[in-house]
Parts: C-alpha cells; sequence; structure tokens
C-alpha cells in the first residue's frame, strides 16, 4: 500500500513537471519537430519589402579564397580575376652555399578537388572543384610577375594605427608597378598563353637520401616553371641582409601578381584557389664546405618561398555586366519593391529586406497571446532567366542595420550533412532547393528566433535585412566599401569570395502570388 501510494506521487509530480515544461518551452519544442505540412497548420502570411542594391568597389584582402580566371555568366556578365599576394621565405637568414646557380624554380598551388576513382596501380582520378566557365579546358592567358606594390597589414594617420585596406578596383594600381619581365615564360603554352585548370594527378620522381628514387603521387596543382634569371639575381645573389627577417624580405621582394587575359577565342574559366597553400621551390647547386679531404664539395639544395595565409593578398574583380542586371542594380524601386531580386557575389549586387506589413499588426499579435512555430522567408527561383546559368548553392540573411548574424544563425548548432563544412547550419538554411528537373526551386531561411524576439522583447528592433550569396556559411565577418552610400557601408566577406549569383521573385504586388516573397508564420493560438 505504501508503495502503490508513493508511485501515484511520483507519477503525479512526473505530470505536473512535464505539463509545466510544454508551457514554458513549447515554442523551442517544436523547432525540429514540425514538418512542412505543420500539422495542418495554415500560415500568416506578410508582406516583404524587397529591393535591389548595388555592391560597389569593396575591400578584397586576406579572403581565404581567392577567385583567379575568367568567368563568362550568360546572365550577369564577365567578370576578370586577377590576383596579387605577398610571399616569404620558408625560413629566414638561409645558408645558400658559395656560387648558387639555380637548376629549377617551380610555383605550385594544389586546386580544390576530389577523387572520383581510384585505380589498381594505386593512382587516382581527380575531378577539380569550383571551377566556373569551361570546366574542361577553358584556356586563359595567365601571366605571372613580381609584385612592385609594397602591401601593408596596416598603417599610422595622425599617430593612431589603420588596417590597409585593398579593393576590387586596384588592379591598375598594381599592374604599373610591375617588377619583373614575364615570369612563367615557359616554352610549354599551357603554362602561360593557353593555361587552363588541369585535373591531372600529378607524379614527381623523388629521390632519397640513400639515392634510390620513388614515385610521389599528388592531387591536382597548378604548376608554373618560373624564370631562373631572376631567382638567381633577386634571391641567391641577394645580399645576406635582404633575406634576414620577414620585415626586410617583404620590402625587398614584394611578392606576385597574377594577370589573365581572354586567350584568343577559346572558352574562358575561372576557379576559387587556395593561395595560401601556395610555394615556390628553388632548386639549385652550390658549393659548401666537405668533411671529405676535398675543401669544398657540390650538393643539390632547396629553398622554398611561401604564399602564406598570415601574408597580404588582394582579389581583383573588373566587371562587365549585361544590361538587364546593370539596369536592375541602377534603377530600384525602394517604396514598393523590386519585381526581381539580383544577388551576385563578388563586387556586385544583393537585396535589401523590410518587415514593415509585420510590424505594424505586431502589437495586434502580442495582445493575442500568439505563439509562435515557425517562420520563414522563401525566395523562388526565377528559373526561365537563370536557365542559361548556374545557381548561388546558398545564400545569407543578415542584420544590416547592425551588419551581425540573425540570433537563428547563433542559435543553429547542427552540422554539415555532408562531409563539407560549408553546408552546416541546416535549420538556419539558405541552401538551394532542387525541383524534379535537378535546377534551383527555392532556398528557404528560417528567421523563427528573429520573430520571437520582435514579439517578447519590447528593446528588439525591426531591423533591415540583407541578402547576399555566400561561398562559406561560417564566414560572417564583413567587408567595407570603399565608398558607402546610404544603404551600405559593407557587405558580407563570403560574398564578396563568390563568383556565382542567382535572380528570386521580389514581393512586389505586381509578382505572381505564388512566386511572391513573403513572411511565412505558423503560429499556436490559444483558445478563448
Amino acid at each position: 500500500m505504501y508503495n502503490t501510494s508513493l508511485i501515484k506521487k511520483i507519477l503525479l509530480a512526473s505530470v505536473v513537471v512535464f505539463l509545466y515544461s510544454c508551457d514554458k518551452d513549447f515554442n523551442a519544442i517544436g523547432d525540429d519537430l514540425i514538418s512542412d505540412d505543420h500539422f495542418g497548420l495554415e500560415p500568416h502570411k506578410y508582406e516583404v519589402l524587397a529591393f535591389n542594391q548595388e555592391v560597389t568597389p569593396i575591400q578584397s584582402n586576406n579572403l581565404p579564397t581567392n577567385a583567379l580566371g575568367i568567368y563568362n555568366d550568360p546572365v550577369f556578365g564577365e567578370t576578370t580575376a586577377n590576383f596579387a599576394t605577398q610571399v616569404t621565405l620558408e625560413s629566414y637568414a638561409p645558408s645558400i652555399g658559395e656560387e648558387p646557380k639555380i637548376e629549377s624554380v617551380v610555383l605550385s598551388i594544389p586546386y580544390f578537388s576530389h577523387v572520383t576513382q581510384t585505380n589498381t596501380d594505386g593512382s587516382s582520378v581527380y575531378a577539380l572543384d569550383s571551377i566556373f566557365g569551361a570546366k574542361d579546358g577553358g584556356k586563359i592567358k595567365l601571366s605571372v610577375y613580381q609584385n612592385g606594390m609594397q602591401m601593408r597589414n596596416s598603417y599610422f594617420d595622425n599617430g593612431n594605427q589603420f588596417a590597409q585596406l585593398y579593393y576590387t578596383d586596384q588592379n591598375a594600381d598594381f599592374e604599373s608597378l610591375k617588377a619583373s619581365p614575364l615570369l612563367n615564360d615557359d616554352a610549354d603554352i599551357t603554362q602561360n598563353q593557353e593555361f587552363f585548370f588541369n585535373a591531372i594527378e600529378r607524379k614527381d620522381s623523388i629521390t632519397g637520401t640513400d639515392g634510390k628514387k620513388t614515385l610521389q603521387r599528388s592531387k591536382p596543382e597548378m604548376r608554373l616553371n618560373l624564370n631562373t634569371k631572376e631567382f638567381q639575381d633577386k634571391i641567391l645573389n641577394a645580399p645576406a641582409s635582404k633575406l634576414a627577417s620577414a620585415n626586410v624580405f617583404q620590402e625587398y621582394y614584394r611578392g606576385l601578381y597574377f594577370k589573365v587575359e581572354k586567350s584568343g577565342a577559346n572558352a574562358t574559366s575561372m576557379a576559387l584557389m587556395n593561395f595560401a597553400e601556395g610555394k615556390i621551390t628553388i632548386t639549385y647547386t652550390a658549393k659548401t664546405d666537405s668533411t671529405t679531404d676535398d675543401p669544398k664539395t657540390t650538393e643539390t639544395r632547396t629553398l622554398v618561398l611561401k604564399l602564406g595565409s598570415s601574408l597580404s593578398t588582394v582579389n581583383f574583380l573588373q566587371n562587365q555586366r549585361n544590361t538587364t542586371y546593370e539596369n536592375a542594380i541602377t534603377n530600384v524601386n525602394a517604396t514598393e519593391g523590386d519585381e526581381r531580386l539580383y544577388l551576385k557575389g563578388g563586387q556586385g549586387s544583393m537585396a535589401i529586406l523590410k518587415l514593415n506589413d509585420f510590424a505594424s499588426q505586431l502589437q495586434s499579435i502580442k495582445d493575442s497571446d500568439w505563439m509562435v512555430n515557425e517562420a520563414n522567408l522563401v525566395f523562388y527561383i526565377d528559373a526561365d532567366k537563370m536557365a542559361p546559368t548556374t545557381e548561388a548553392k546558398r545564400i545569407y540573411l543578415y542584420d544590416l542595420t547592425n551588419n551581425t548574424p540573425l540570433k537563428d544563425y547563433y542559435s543553429d548548432a547542427t552540422s554539415a550533412a555532408s562531409s563539407n563544412p560549408k553546408d552546416a547550419k541546416q535549420i538556419f538554411g539558405g541552401i538551394i532547393n532542387l525541383g524534379d528537373n535537378k535546377r534551383g526551386k527555392t532556398y528557404k531561411i528560417r528567421i523563427t528566433e528573429h520573430i520571437r524576439s520582435l514579439i517578447k522583447d519590447a528593446t528588439y528592433k525591426n531591423v533591415d535585412l540583407g541578402l547576399v550569396v555566400t561561398e562559406d556559411i561560417a564566414t560572417v565577418t564583413n567587408n567595407l566599401l570603399k565608398l558607402k552610400n546610404s544603404n551600405i557601408s559593407a557587405a558580407p566577406r563570403a560574398s564578396v569570395m563568390s563568383p556565382l549569383g542567382t535572380i528570386l521573385y521580389g514581393g512586389k504586388s505586381s509578382v505572381p502570388e505564388d512566386k511572391r516573397l513573403r513572411l511565412e508564420v505558423y503560429y499556436t493560438k490559444p483558445n478563448k
């Protein structure tokens, strides 16, 4: 009897705690449980004012990945991407040896790639990632020079230190200060006049200390033979003081400038590259002290220059926009909104969103004690206009007023469903949804926490929202515009990194009902 009574008390207490928890945390519990049908609930739909915003020349130094090449997008136009970087010695104050003589100078930069097939002989077949345009054999003219521009991380003004910024429109400044003849002047025209991003596996014969040769395989990479005389004169024959420290060396040898041009009538291509993994390997012979009876002996040595991530870099982006795109982002209707929203990475364009309709009904929602189960913005892609080109894989919505991520971004701790960390934050969303034809149909972004905060917190502001394409959802830092305007002073860095775009239907009343952008909110309403 005593045991039965105790059990009843425990059950009663458990039920009370459970019901209290359900009431207290109802909104959060439903976050990951409510599917797209929302148990038959119909959303309340609110109008969204959305219009285009041009992104003018923007800070493009020290990006995690950089574009190189020419991408001719049939919808947005043509983008030419050049690049400049400092270089550093792998180790300073090197012992060069006496009478050094260069045998080869090789620039190597691995591509982003993945294995598609492994053969029985141990070799691999690769496919390149982040290639845009003509993926198989798109040719460009590639020229590499010594950079003559002194690139710095900071500068002083009236006794104050500021970060040194470089912008997408500064190509002419760097090109005018080239400090060498063409460095990649090899007779093989695939290294210069008709360069292409080659997916072939690299195979090298390596001689060990025992004199035996082994085959070394490595993933695809840009590999260019550079002018040996230039590096003989400027590196091996340099005064020892010029190679003694990072600051002195970077003043002395200011890095490399990569320039691309069209190669005749050939199709072109562009790649996103991690230049931080690049290096220049100088192989040379030198005389050195010997342990034998001979006073001097000749040996083969290497000296490595790194294109390091801690160094100053800058990506230059030159655009030739298509007329329709140019008109869309320069003739903006900020009062009624635009019918189409043109999002384009690089020095491209974005959209500005205002939730004025929802804000006007906010007090009524509060008075009615409605609880938000879920709130989404669903963006429909204009498939007809985007048909000739590749859609951006992901878009990113953020607090434009403060240039910060939304609460929903921070509250989403989901990892990537794939092996790619760029696919993380699945609940927050923005990932392209494909139709039956494997083409993009919609993007959905969840802003539940943002809407809840507007209802619950009187101090929480109805900020303007910014919408951009993104190359990496984990990168939320903003880059400054060269000249700010009345709407924006910066844009997300991950958008600058992406060459792609997308065209979305806006919220204007003239947009077809089934494609129109709206805020969709699912509520639980109390019984009264």
